[in-house]
């Protein structure tokens, strides 16, 4: 097998194919742009969680798109989203609708963000009750829309993103949230992006060329993985930095300089 197509795994300390996400790390926070979307990789984890040789379950908050968009892409990648999602692997909360209205709304939103986690917190606990020791991987697509349905509010949705964090104590799960960061850059950096780096133990930024478009080389990822390993009870953080292009149902990863 090319090992060119596992970089991103190698990086994410993922070599074994077997391996699942969720049982590396607890935190994983992908941010993209505008020129440069990192959905993909919210989907290639997503495809990994489901893989037959696990029996993890996913609960997937989506405020960017509905089912049938996930469904039809993860199809193409080899993963049947209904299917998994009837077999109980596969949770879909659609927030499209999530709306925190005006007015006296800061009670109302805060409300809304805290019967969503309930949400959540239910699944997880069932879960747990039923499948045993399986692994539960929470996803949220995206945080920046989250603060948009709360009405800009970005200390309901730190409150919201502490009490998820908590879930990973208690019951050993793993987030991964994807933020587009350029919507910040008109301003200081945000306290909820400097949390949610701060929090992180690997963080996946996806951005455009630094020398300009390319037809057969759609953007750059660098992750950052606080959490290996280097001797007893010694952590250090491991920078990598590659190339992808995006196929009909796969992503190529390359090292710059290695494709001609």
């Amino acid at each position: 097998m090319d090992r060119s197509l596992n970089l991103l795994d190698e990086a994410l300390g993922l070599d074994n194919g077997d391996s699942n996400p969720s049982e590396t790390r607890l935190l994983l926070l992908i941010e993209d742009c505008v020129e440069t979307s990192a959905s993909f990789v919210l989907h290639h984890l997503i495809k990994r969680s489901l893989s037959p040789h696990s029996s993890a379950l996913v609960v997937f908050v989506a405020f960017a798109q509905p089912f049938s968009h996930y469904d039809r892409i993860l199809r193409k990648m080899g993963c049947n989203l209904v299917v998994q999602r009837d077999n109980k692997r596969f949770l879909f909360l659609d927030m499209l609708t999530l709306e925190c209205p005006d007015g006296d709304g800061e009670k109302t939103c805060k409300g809304g963000l805290l019967d969503l986690y309930g949400k959540i917190q239910k699944a997880v606990e069932v879960s747990v009750l039923t499948g045993g020791t399986r692994s539960i991987t929470i996803m949220i697509d995206d945080i920046s829309l989250m603060e948009v349905a709360a009405n800009g509010s970005s200390n309901h949705v730190l409150d919201f993103l502490h009490y998820c964090q908590t879930l990973t104590t208690e019951f050993g799960c793993s987030l991964v949230f994807l933020n587009h960061k350029d919507i910040y850059s008109s301003m200081e950096r945000s306290t909820l992006i400097l949390q949610m780096e701060y929090l992180a133990e690997v963080i996946i930024r996806a951005e455009p060329l630094a020398t300009g478009l390319a037809p057969d080389v759609h953007g750059q990822l660098t992750v950052m993985n606080k959490g290996i390993c280097d001797g007893p009870q010694t952590l250090q953080t491991k920078m990598c930095n590659f190339h992808f292009r995006i196929k009909e149902n796969c992503v190529e990863y390359f090292y710059p300089g290695s494709r001609t």
